[in-house]
């Protein structure tokens, strides 16, 4: 007599999706709420869409360039990859003056970087434009000229798309609507120079997910 099989029902459990986020003040949320950074409010957007995402493990500081990037990445010494990896670095670089042919070196490196914690598959990375600080309160009285600091910023960017999209990976350009800062005060927080809970929301709604090849 055959011993009977009992089949166990199928599991109802959404698998996990892992999120890593890379960057700077602007990936790290200077003077937001944790819940209003764009990491946490890009994990609400991926929750509406059915997935089941974890809290983003966060690796980005206010004032890092490319390469203060790489040496935190290294020293977290992460053993896993991710179903999800943005990036935004950069604005720190054209701040202090730093060239841009590093600034193309180093975040190609980035990119590789990302893409390796993405397992390789180019459907899991993100990059985000640098957004324009000189529209904000801080940039109008820096001394230097909103259109001089727009300049720069444009370069800067025009740099990181072209590496982005050689790579075939998703860029999503929020440079444009950071600009619109220099009209609603709303879109820059507390401090006077970073984005607001309201302009962190609005780049989290523009990264297009319908490529997104997840678990």
């Amino acid at each position: 007599m055959e011993e009977a099989v009992i089949l166990s029902p199928p599991s109802t459990e959404k698998l996990v999706v892992t999120y890593l986020a890379l960057g700077d003040s602007y990936t790290i949320g200077e003077s937001v709420a944790q819940n209003e950074s764009f990491p946490y409010q890009f994990v609400t957007k991926l929750k509406l869409q059915g997935l089941n995402a974890a809290n983003p493990k966060i690796i980005a500081k206010t004032g890092w360039t490319t390469d203060e990037l790489q040496v935190a990445i290294k020293a977290e010494n992460l053993n896993q990859t991710f179903d999800i990896v943005t990036l935004l670095i950069g604005v720190n670089n054209q701040y202090r003056g730093y060239s841009k042919i590093t600034y193309r070196k180093e975040f190609k490196e980035l990119l590789q970087t990302a893409l390796g914690y993405a397992s390789g598959n180019k459907k899991r990375v993100f990059v985000i434009s640098i957004p324009d600080w000189g529209v904000t309160p801080f940039g109008l009285s820096s001394g230097k000229s909103a259109k001089a600091i727009a300049d720069e910023i444009d370069a800067f960017n025009a740099i990181n798309k072209e590496e982005t999209l050689a790579m075939e990976i998703s860029y999503t350009d929020i440079t444009p609507d950071s600009r619109k800062a220099a009209t609603d005060g709303s879109l820059i927080a507390k401090d006077g120079l970073h984005p607001s809970g309201k302009m962190y929301l609005q780049w989290a709604s523009a990264i297009d997910l319908r490529t997104l090849d997840t678990p």
